[in-house]
């Protein structure tokens, strides 16, 4: 496939606005996830608009979202501030997260990974989320995954997706599609201890702890 979308800051910071206005409520996955967990600091790395970083303030004293995009994170402001919610929010990479080691309980990891173009970076991203992790610590990661409904592969690939804003312009992003085996390999080869795995509504997800 010859790649031709435009780097994936560039995309959100120019769709932003509406893919939040898309995006407004948590995935299931995720609030069950959450329904488990407890702890003082919470991160969500590829935060979006906001709505895990939301939902995750329930059960975590300091909530802290993650974006590349800073329109996402202006629409995620705005969400926590309508709801009454004290949350902070960086813009950075999830291959280099701005936090010390060994510092967040809660993490979730929500169909960002996916728009990371090479494995290593990938990899990296994971190793990342295993730094910042404290012992006991544990996470969420979750991908597209072949299983989906819109994809008829059985392996991995790289792909653009279009997104379509109001006026019908049509903006390309890069998504790498896991397949099942693909994304569980990724978690082993990083730094994260993989409690269990599993495929839901056309994502691949793992339940991690932090360095091994």
């Amino acid at each position: 496939m010859t790649d031709e979308s435009p780097p994936i800051r560039e995309v959100y910071d120019r769709i932003g606005l509406h893919f939040s206005q898309t995006r407004q409520y948590p995935w299931t996955d995720v609030t069950d996830f959450l329904d488990t967990v407890s702890g003082t600091v919470g991160l969500d790395v590829g935060c979006g608009n906001g709505r895990h970083t939301e939902a995750m303030a329930s059960v975590v004293e300091t909530p802290i979202g993650l974006d590349l995009s800073r329109s996402l994170l202006e629409e995620a402001r705005s969400r926590v501030t309508e709801s009454g919610i004290e949350a902070t929010f960086l813009q950075g990479t999830a291959t280099t997260v701005p936090l010390r080691h060994s510092t967040v309980d809660v993490a979730v990891y929500i169909a960002a990974i996916h728009h990371l173009r090479e494995q290593d970076a990938r990899i990296e991203s994971l190793d990342e989320l295993a730094r910042v992790l404290r012992p006991g610590g544990v996470g969420l990661v979750s991908s597209w995954c072949t299983a989906h409904d819109r994809f008829d592969r059985e392996t991995g690939f790289d792909t653009t997706i279009d997104w379509t804003l109001p006026d019908g312009e049509t903006v390309p992003r890069y998504y790498h599609i896991y397949d099942r085996e693909e994304f569980v390999a990724d978690v082993w080869a990083s730094d994260l201890e993989l409690e269990r795995e599993w495929v839901s509504k056309g994502n691949c997800y793992a339940r991690v702890g932090g360095s091994r």
